[in-house]
C-alpha cells in the first residue's frame, strides 16, 4: 500500500512591504511549478510571504505593519483561494498578519484544491522583539488531504518549542508544514530542530524558509526517519518531491530504523509528565529567572 503525495517547496524573497506585488511573485512561479511538474499536489511558501514583509535590521514602522495586515477571509485570501482553484492544488502560502478587531495575529491557512480556506493557524510563540505586536494563537492547526492523510501547521518560532510539533503528532499529523522566516546565525541550530521533530515524532517535517534581507534559505524536508530527502542552498529556489504517508504508518508500526517504537511505548508506558500536569510555571527551572522582556518600538 502507499499514499503518495507531491509537494513543492517554494524558497523565495518578498517584495518589501508589498503584499500585491508578492502575490503576483507567488502566482507566477506556482504556475511553473504546476506547469512543469504536473503531479505536485500542494504548494508551501516562507513565512509571511503573503504579508510581502521583507526588512531586516528593523521593526516595521507603524504605517508598513498597518499595510501588511489583513482580515481572514479577506481580498487577500480571495485572491490567493481563487489561485488554489485555478490550479487544482493544495496551497499554503507561508503566513500573513491577520487582522481581527483590534488584535494582530502571524496566521497560516491551508487552501483547498476547491479555493476553500479549510484550516487556519495563528502562531502560538511569536518571536519577540520582533513580533511584539503580534497576538499569540491559542489553538493548533491540522487539516485532512481526503484519501492521503492529515497534516499538521506550525509556524517558524514554534519549531523551538517541542511541545507544539508533539502536540500536532498527537492530533494525528503525519506532514508538518511549517514556513519560516530565518536570516539569523540560528539557521544551523532550525536544521537540527528540522531533523529532531521529524524523528522523534515520526512524521515528515517540511521547513521553508525566504531568501535575500529576510531569509537565509537552507529550507528542508525530512522523512519520518530523519533522513534528510532535500535541503535547498540560499538563493532563490524551489524542490519538488513525492512522498508516501504509508512511511509514517511504517515508522510508526516498526520502529525507526526498526529500533524505536516510542509512539507505542508512550501509549502503554501511562508515564505522566509533571510540566503537562502541573503546569510548566511551576518548575524549578524558573527560579531566579528574569522576566521576558520585550523591547518597544
Amino acid at each position: 500500500m502507499s499514499r503518495p503525495f507531491g509537494l513543492a517547496a517554494v524558497q523565495m524573497a518578498v517584495e518589501p512591504w508589498d503584499p500585491p506585488a508578492t502575490v503576483a511573485k507567488m502566482t507566477g512561479v506556482a504556475q511553473r511549478i504546476v506547469h512543469s511538474f504536473p503531479w505536485v499536489d500542494m504548494l508551501v511558501f516562507p513565512e509571511l510571504a503573503a504579508s510581502g514583509v521583507a526588512q531586516f535590521g528593523r521593526l516595521p514602522s507603524r504605517e508598513e505593519y498597518a499595510l501588511c495586515r489583513a482580515p481572514i477571509p479577506g481580498p487577500l485570501t480571495d485572491e490567493l483561494c481563487a489561485l488554489a482553484k485555478r490550479l487544482g492544488r493544495w496551497l499554503v502560502p507561508g503566513s500573513l498578519y491577520e487582522l481581527e478587531g483590534d488584535a494582530c495575529y502571524n496566521t497560516a491557512i491551508a487552501i483547498s484544491p476547491a479555493g476553500e480556506i479549510v484550516a487556519r493557524y495563528r502562531k502560538v510563540f511569536p518571536w519577540y522583539p520582533f513580533e511584539a505586536e503580534a497576538k499569540a494563537g491559542t489553538e493548533y492547526g491540522v487539516f485532512d488531504v481526503p484519501g492521503v492523510g492529515r497534516f499538521g501547521l506550525s509556524i517558524c518560532y514554534d519549531m523551538w518549542f517541542p511541545e507544539t510539533v508533539r502536540t500536532l503528532a498527537w492530533m494525528g499529523a503525519e506532514v508538518i508544514l511549517h514556513p519560516t522566516l530565518t536570516t539569523t546565525q540560528d539557521r544551523e541550530l532550525e536544521t537540527v530542530l528540522s531533523r529532531a521533530h521529524a524523528i522523534t515524532n515520526q512524521v515528515y517535517f517540511l521547513d521553508v524558509n525566504a531568501v535575500g534581507a529576510w531569509g537565509g534559505g537552507r529550507s528542508l524536508l525530512v522523512g519520518p526517519e530523519g533522513l534528510v530527502l532535500h535541503q535547498a542552498g540560499e538563493r532563490e529556489a524551489f524542490f519538488v518531491q513525492r512522498i508516501d504517508l504509508d512511511e509514517v504508518s511504517r515508522a510508526r508500526e516498526t520502529g525507526t530504523l526498526g529500533i524505536a517504537q516510542t509512539w507505542k511505548q508512550l501509549r502503554d508506558y501511562g508515564m505522566r509528565f509533571p510540566p503537562y500536569q502541573e503546569g510548566f510555571e511551576r518548575g524549578e527551572v524558573f527560579k531566579g529567572l528574569g522576566e521576558l522582556k520585550l523591547t518597544g518600538r
